[in-house]
């Protein structure tokens, strides 16, 4: 029985296997359910109540002060907006990296566009829409409890001296303040403070409350993304690309990065207390998220808001709330939390909460990932080409591995060269296969080889691969990256086919290097490989099929290499 044969075979089947299984939990369509539940809402608020310790004590489910706890549940409170003519009124913000809409009815974000990041390299000068109200994406933010402004199915609505705010050269920061009327509040003096800064994605959102009335104000603020489950409009859809995953992320003691599946969502409302951490909406590449101060006790929370006939219909909320807040009388208080919205950019999410980088999912082998994207990116630097990084960091992982491919080049050059004999003994043997096995055992032990040894070697490889192509599918800064002549985009499928077919060729280059199995039906199988990879690599990214060409090649010249080697010293 050819051993060697058997466990690479194992070791690209497996190999195989959990790129599928990557496919699906990352990249996969998400099942649906069909059993519609009336929520009537459109303001990402009204739902039925939470468990214990929240509780509703009227027909409506908003809870009173009283079931108020520590920290308490800004999705628990009924802020379906009015409807009025005030509704549509935004104002218009623009920095270097963002341009963004803010509703004056509710102070919440509802568009954001990312200048440095087109939507399609056909259109270069249109600017990808992260946050958009055709997906019912928003974020939003208030204050609730007993004196908070948004109660009572009514959200407030700001004043402001200016519609447009933009941040000029020579200013690293811009202020937006909305105001509220300090009558409607009964005596409190509130603004919503929206602080921009130049490069940054990042905007910290406050509340400055003056306390002029003669009781004790008491205010609890509340940071949440409201969005239903479908794609994102700049997303092209086909039936065999990539489906990135699309859903909730945030962190736990436990865990510093944990996914939500919004299906999960229809039946098990998330709830969890934590200091710090982060709360996120996870879509490929892209992802908005808010953060509290890092020593702050907040509640976290992730629920259905209303059910459509699918989940990609379906609206959903995701935020925290903060403690409760008492202001006494003639005193002022500011609380908030920040609100990041762009590229999953790991240097940058690092800074703002622990765990908040790990959005860039590299998955199980995140400790192999890690060090190739700084590699990369290191690389990147001095050639300027993503491309060619990748070209030059398969270079140097190839040479650091090399060790270990040159010890299964030396076992299969030995083997090859035994085959001849190996034939010789099946054919005088025939169908006696413990006869064989045996025969075929002593033969590797007379002339020192190791079945195995050719194997292991290459199966030990196998984690880089899976590690790289994480790396290639998470990282921004591959969208868009062109590289030479048709490849244009390193993060998408080759338009052609020429890498994956290119790829194909050189690995079956690599298997006629490789001593032919005695079975015949085994011999076909590895036949039939070449043609399966390249079919599955047809829809890869072409950087990820580039690397994988990349490293069949330096496979065949490295296996020449020892081979000659060998054939010189006859003793080997």
């Amino acid at each position: 029985m050819d051993f060697q044969r058997i466990l690479i075979f194992m070791g690209l089947a497996v190999t195989g296997y959990l790129l599928i299984l990557a496919w699906q939990d990352d990249y996969g369509q998400r099942a649906t359910k069909d059993d519609p539940i009336a929520i009537e809402s459109t303001s990402g608020f009204e739902q039925t109540p939470l468990p214990a310790p929240i509780a509703p004590n009227s027909a409506s489910g908003v809870p009173g002060s009283d079931f108020i706890p520590q920290t308490n549940v800004a999705s628990d409170q009924s802020l379906q907006s009015t409807v009025t003519t005030k509704a549509s009124e935004t104002v218009v913000v623009e920095t270097d990296v963002l341009k963004v809409e803010i509703a004056l009815l509710g102070g919440d974000i509802v568009a954001v566009e990312l200048p440095k990041y087109p939507a399609d390299l056909d259109d270069p000068d249109r600017a990808l829409k992260l946050i958009d109200f055709r997906n019912s994406y928003s974020a939003q933010s208030g204050l609730i409890g007993p004196s908070g402004t948004d109660k009572n199915g009514v959200r407030p609505y700001f004043n402001t001296p200016q519609r447009r705010y933009e941040l000029r050269d020579g200013r690293d920061e811009l202020q937006v303040r909305l105001t509220l009327e300090e009558a409607s509040q009964g005596g409190l003096l509130v603004q919503k403070v929206l602080t921009f800064k130049r490069s940054d994605y990042l905007v910290s959102i406050d509340y400055e409350v003056n306390n002029r009335s003669i009781d004790a104000a008491q205010v609890a603020f509340f940071g949440q993304i409201k969005r239903d489950g479908n794609s994102p409009l700049f997303q092209v859809d086909n039936a065999m690309a990539l489906q990135p995953f699309l859903g909730g992320a945030t962190r736990s003691e436990e865990e510093r990065y944990s996914k939500i599946d919004l299906s999960d969502l229809e039946e098990d409302p998330y709830q969890m207390d934590f200091v710090g951490g982060y709360m996120a909406f996870v879509q490929h590449y892209f992802l908005s998220a808010w953060a509290p101060a890092q020593d702050e006790n907040v509640r976290y929370y992730a629920r259905l808001l209303k059910k459509g006939q699918t989940v990609e219909n379906s609206t959903f909320v995701l935020g925290y709330t903060s403690a409760l807040l008492e202001i006494p009388p003639g005193r002022q208080a500011t609380l908030g939390g920040t609100f990041y919205v762009g590229p999953k950019d790991q240097a940058r999410l690092a800074e703002i909460s622990e765990g908040l980088d790990l959005t860039v999912d590299y998955g199980f082998l995140w400790f192999i990932a890690q060090p190739l994207f700084t590699a990369l990116t290191w690389i990147h630097g001095l050639v300027n080409n993503w491309g060619f990084a990748i070209i030059l960091l398969t270079i140097g992982v190839k040479t650091l591995l090399y060790p270990l491919s040159a010890a299964s080049f030396k076992s299969m050059a030995k083997m090859r060269k035994l085959q001849p004999e190996m034939a010789r003994l099946k054919e005088r043997y025939g169908e006696d296969r413990q006869k064989f096995s045996q025969a075929m055992m002593d033969l590797y032990k007379k002339e020192g080889a190791n079945p195995l040894g050719g194997c292991l070697p290459i199966l030990l490889q196998m984690p880089v691969f899976l590690a790289l192509y994480w790396t290639l599918m998470e990282s921004v800064e591959l969208r868009h990256a062109p590289f030479i002549l048709w490849i244009d985009d390193l993060s998408v499928m080759d338009p052609w086919f020429v890498l994956p077919i290119l790829m194909g060729i050189s690995m079956y280059l690599t298997q006629m290097m490789q001593p032919e199995p005695p079975d015949p039906i085994q011999a076909k199988v590895f036949k039939f490989m070449p043609i399966m990879f390249t079919f599955l690599f047809l829809w890869f990214p072409s950087g990820l099929v580039l690397y994988w060409l990349i490293n069949n090649i330096l496979s065949v010249l490295q296996q020449l290499y020892v081979t000659r080697q060998l054939e010189k010293s006859p003793r080997s």
